[in-house]
């Protein structure tokens, strides 16, 4: 089971920390991945970690802003989000790879744990 937390509605410039906790399987076995879905569009990858936290991959769009890190101790994966724009309006998702020993990839197809999803919305 995965739930996300942390989201909300910020202004652009500002910043959010997603929090995704994990239980049901050992967590540090499997890398993780950030998801997010605009209205109207498709679910897009935003970033992935794997199991041990040194193998890291982002999307383009967030490349220098958002920050992936995961807490194996707790169970717990984040985004950490800073100058936030009004594109990066969308639910986000976090996601556990379907295999364990593997690193993280940018297809939601290769994903088959996913949390309900929170709300990031920003103001212009």
């Amino acid at each position: 089971q995965l739930v996300e937390s942390g989201g909300g509605l910020v202004q652009a410039g500002d910043s959010l920390r997603l929090s995704c906790a994990a239980s049901g399987r050992t967590f540090s076995n499997y890398a993780m991945g950030w998801f997010r879905q605009a209205p109207g569009k498709e679910r897009e990858f935003v970033a992935t970690i794997s199991g041990s936290g040194r193998t890291i991959y982002y999307a383009d769009s967030v490349k220098g802003r958002f920050t992936i890190s995961r807490d194996n101790a707790k169970n717990t994966v984040y985004l950490q989000m800073n100058s936030l724009k009004p594109e990066d309006t969308a639910a986000y998702y976090c996601s556990s790879r379907n295999r364990p020993g593997l690193v993280g990839t940018t297809l939601a197809k290769d994903y088959n744990y996913w949390g309900q999803g929170t709300q990031v919305t920003v103001s212009s």
